[in-house]
């Protein structure tokens, strides 16, 4: 369980990880269960800075806070974003043509739109939240999206034969996956619950339809999901999650 623990480090962040000597095909399976504990670290950093940050400064410390948070997740998501995007567009519904756009390096207009849309977003959700409960707000955004890898790759095909994350697909435990999601979201929503009250139940719903509405356009358009496609829906709910909050706040 500890080299599962390295692994999700390792495979979502930039945080410095021991040398892994010997790993499995279980370990890899296992690790997908600690993307969701990754997201809460995540989260516990980005609250320690939020902390530490002048509150007088508010644009100025959603800047910097967005700066960290790219840069310690190494962009990974950020990239199958940008990646969807240019193949949602240039694919032309084709699922060929946009399995093979994904594998492009290239970024195209669709893809720098997409990310600095989402970016834009996102700072601007940062910079309106105030206090303690922007600290509970960032804190809780990456435990949301980290849990969003293991409910698509467990509920939907893999539209590729071969791709980065394979050894974790074929060796994953469904209800220890699933076990820990469950128990981080249910810790998420009593934590929801100092700052939306009954607004969780709502949240949740949009939510959980939005994830809908993203797996069922992957269905349709490659008859599954590849690993920049659950990227992209990271980057998609993380955002959600936070515009999500600050509104049912006001």
């Amino acid at each position: 369980m500890t080299t599962s623990f390295w692994l999700a480090l390792m495979f979502l962040t930039r945080i410095p990880a021991p040398k892994l000597r010997v790993v499995t095909d279980r370990d890899h399976g296992r690790a997908l269960a600690f993307f969701p504990l990754i997201g809460l670290i995540l989260g516990l950093l980005l609250a320690a800075m939020w902390f530490l940050l002048p509150a007088s400064m508010p644009l100025l410390s959603a800047a910097l806070l967005l700066l960290v948070w790219v840069f310690i997740t190494g962009g990974l998501h950020i990239d199958g974003l940008a990646d969807s995007a240019d193949a949602w567009l240039g694919g032309l519904g084709d699922k060929a043509r946009t399995l093979e756009i994904m594998k492009d390096p290239r970024a195209g207009s669709a893809a720098i739109m997409a990310v600095v849309c989402v970016l834009l977003v996102k700072f601007a959700a940062l910079a309106s939240f105030a206090g303690s409960d922007g600290m509970l707000a960032v804190m809780i955004a990456p435990v949301i999206g980290r849990c969003v890898p293991a409910l698509l790759f467990l509920t939907t095909p893999y539209a590729r034969t071969i791709g980065l994350a394979s050894p974790m697909l074929h060796n994953a435990e469904p209800r220890l996956c699933l076990g820990v999601v469950a128990a981080l979201l249910m810790l998420v929503s009593a934590a929801l619950f100092s700052l939306l009250a009954w607004y969780v139940i709502v949240f949740w719903l949009l939510l959980a339809a939005l994830l809908w509405a993203l797996r069922s356009l992957m269905l349709a358009r490659i008859e599954g999901v590849t690993g920049d496609t659950v990227g992209a829906s990271v980057e998609i709910i993380e955002m959600s999650a936070l515009v999500l909050m600050l509104l049912f706040m006001q």
